[in-house]
């Protein structure tokens, strides 16, 4: 047993000196969907919310054909609903008041982890999770009122998780682009909420310093 560690230790500090960290930054276009699941009712869905993320990224090089990848990103996820008509009772009358539509947002610090795999040396596919860190989250009314108040909301855990596939594209040693979309498998939401479903694609470009 001794022998088998001593081979492991010196694969393993062989690997570290042989390894490589690059280290870089990203930006790019984020695109979520978000929906609500109540049992015996058919999903209630959102209309998708377009926004940025930026941040930065260290890459550990295992092998020429592994690595693995974290990142430090901020982005904001949510969606909001189709409009409706607000109505209210005036004597014998129905009068509508206007129309209203919900946009739920959380703002984020995401650390996706990602295993990566590099099919040639310029191309890579991803598979990880993205661990959501909610920063703060509102709810936005069109139409403000007693009736439709806009302000905080507690609807999103302060954890969420996204797994999530990808890949990317060096154009050369500094410049890359990439795409990835995270699956929306786990709810988003508190327990007493409404079983709430997020998933988004990212797609941006990069720089790694050299």
């Amino acid at each position: 047993m001794k022998k088998i560690y001593l081979l492991l230790i010196t694969f393993v500090l062989s690997g570290n000196i042989n390894a490589q960290t690059e280290f870089g930054v990203k930006a790019g276009y984020n695109l979520s969907n978000m929906k609500w699941e109540v049992s015996g009712f058919d999903d209630f869905k959102f209309s998708s919310k377009s926004y940025f993320y930026v941040g930065g990224l260290a890459e550990h090089h295992l092998t020429d054909k592994f690595s693995i990848q974290a990142e430090l990103l901020y982005t904001e996820l949510g969606g909001q609903s189709p409009a409706e008509e607000l109505t209210t009772v005036v004597g014998n009358e129905v009068l509508v008041i206007g129309t209203n539509a919900t946009t739920f947002t959380t703002s984020q610090i995401q650390v996706p982890i990602a295993a990566k795999y590099y099919v040639v040396p310029n191309f890579s596919l991803s598979a990880g999770m993205n661990f959501g860190f909610n920063i703060s989250s509102k709810v936005e009314n069109t139409f403000n009122s007693d009736q439709t108040p806009s302000g905080k909301t507690d609807l999103f855990k302060t954890l969420n998780i996204f797994p999530f596939l990808g890949t990317e594209y060096k154009f050369n040693e500094h410049f890359f682009a990439d795409a990835r979309y995270h699956f929306n498998f786990f709810n988003a939401a508190v327990q007493d909420a409404p079983i709430t479903k997020i998933g988004f694609l990212q797609a941006g470009f990069g720089y790694r310093f050299k």
